[in-house]
């Protein structure tokens, strides 16, 4: 009976918890122009707005050791204005056809994207090709150095004076050897920021924002054979670039634990743990990403409901698969409750994984994990601008802009099974960073056996310490 009996549950927890049941379809159409111009167009007349959504193929990663903080400038710099757009004029404009426009950059990519009337896709192209094709003309070191003053003044704000803002920087620099592309914080060192020259920048806009570099979305109430068109007209005349190889590392391997620990100004000591996790859409990404849920994805989740409500020595916990071209980091992050040592929570935390490690969780407890994502997932296809980011993600990773089956099919795979195997493979004791950030003059505070980080280096780039 007891050999039966663990037959039958090994067969559970390794069938997938939710029915595949709801198709997706998100019909799209794509053309290369012969510049290289990628274009995905995709017909949703739900409401009378369009989508434009561009994706440069180029982020912090494509920057090198001396030369960060480059596409983050950039993602200012081309709201400035363009030889054929006058400074001031690409919000004015968008503004007026209800547009608000925005960008975003990242370690794979730098996006800039915004919603419209239907009636004012002539005029959003139009945009979009000057500032690609003819961003230099009205480009100068004295715009440059505004910009650069701009971006610098943010890194103050949401890096250096912000408390735990340096976080994210110094687990990428302890996660990743130096001279890999993801070591870097996306928004540069101060002092690369500093040296860059007008040339430095020029160069770095020529190699990386040309159209064979690029994707475009087109997407809403808009007729597909006029946006190829309108598409064509604005965009052909941009010269093609010169070819930008792969972007290729291998995935880096932590031999052995790094304790780290800074001083800075804050109230409550607060405890990392990282690990270097497969790349986006790989295999154990998308379990990666439901164990992050299991953790602490809502008050239910185990170390949510152990460490804030149990032993109510945490503040906050969050836990979460950061997912990126090259390579991923698996984060796991805890507050300290006054009075309480990160020692403390470092210890329930491994007990926690070692569970997980241990026993498969139940199918439950995947099953309403697996049914948020979808939710989730639902959700943002019905805001058009999601989804137009979306296909240019699913373009930019995997080469298919309509992958959205393919991705929640992932999530509704998943087997409990799956979480254990992935904890096991990826979260180990001995192949992850630790980092404590703790009150100034409280370095007692910090998880043990952690070596001191100098904050006064942390706006520099690693080669000028």
């Amino acid at each position: 009976m007891r050999t039966t009996g663990t037959l039958a549950l090994l067969a559970v927890l390794a069938q997938p918890v939710v029915a595949q049941t709801t198709s997706i379809d998100v019909p799209v159409e794509r053309f290369t122009l012969p510049n290289g111009l990628n274009v995905i167009v995709h017909r949703d007349t739900t409401s009378p707005i369009i989508t434009t959504n561009l994706w440069f193929h180029v982020g912090s990663a494509r920057e090198r050791p001396g030369r960060t903080g480059f596409a983050h400038l950039f993602e200012h710099i081309m709201f400035e204005g363009s030889k054929n757009v006058p400074e001031g004029k690409i919000d004015e404009w968008f503004e007026e056809v209800g547009g608000s426009p925005n960008g975003s950059t990242a370690r794979d990519r730098t996006n800039y994207y915004q919603t419209f009337s239907k009636n004012a896709l002539d005029m959003a192209l139009f945009i979009e090709s000057d500032r690609v094709g003819y961003l230099l003309d009205a480009m100068s070191p004295a715009s440059v150095d505004g910009q650069r003053d701009v971006v610098k003044n943010e890194r103050r704000q949401s890096y250096d004076n912000r408390p735990y803002g340096l976080q994210g920087q110094l687990l990428a620099e302890l996660l990743y050897p130096p001279d890999h592309p993801y070591h870097w914080p996306v928004i540069g060192y101060m002092d690369d920021l500093t040296s860059a020259s007008y040339q430095d920048v020029v160069d770095f806009f020529k190699r990386y924002y040309a159209p064979n570099n690029t994707s475009l979305v087109i997407a809403g109430d808009v007729d597909v054979a006029r946006a190829r068109l309108l598409a064509e007209r604005w965009f052909a005349e941009v010269p093609r670039g010169e070819a930008v190889p792969p972007l290729e590392s291998p995935l880096p391997v932590i031999a052995e634990q790094k304790r780290a620990v800074l001083e800075d100004r804050v109230q409550l000591p607060r405890l990392t743990m990282a690990w270097i996790t497969p790349p986006a859409y790989a295999e154990g990404d998308a379990a990666l990403s439901a164990l992050g849920q299991l953790l602490a994805g809502g008050k239910n989740a185990r170390l949510y409901s152990r460490l804030v409500y149990e032993l109510q020595i945490a503040d906050d916990v969050s836990a979460a698969q950061s997912s990126a071209k090259l390579a991923s980091d698996f984060r796991i992050s805890a507050t300290a409750r006054s009075g309480h040592s990160l020692d403390e929570l470092e210890l329930v935390i491994l007990e926690e994984l070692e569970k997980i490690r241990q026993a498969a969780p139940a199918a439950r407890e995947l099953e309403r994990i697996v049914n948020q994502y979808e939710v989730g997932f639902f959700e943002r296809l019905e805001r058009i601008s999601s989804k137009a980011d979306q296909l240019n993600e699913y373009f930019y990773y995997t080469g298919t802009p309509d992958y959205f089956e393919q991705d929640l099919a992932r999530y509704r795979s998943l087997t409990p099974r799956d979480l254990s195997d992935a904890a096991r493979r990826w979260l180990g004791t001995d192949t992850r960073v630790v980092l404590s950030i703790v009150p100034e003059g409280r370095i007692e505070l910090a998880a043990k056996n952690s070596a001191s980080i100098p904050r006064e280096n942390l706006a520099q780039s690693p080669g000028a310490r």
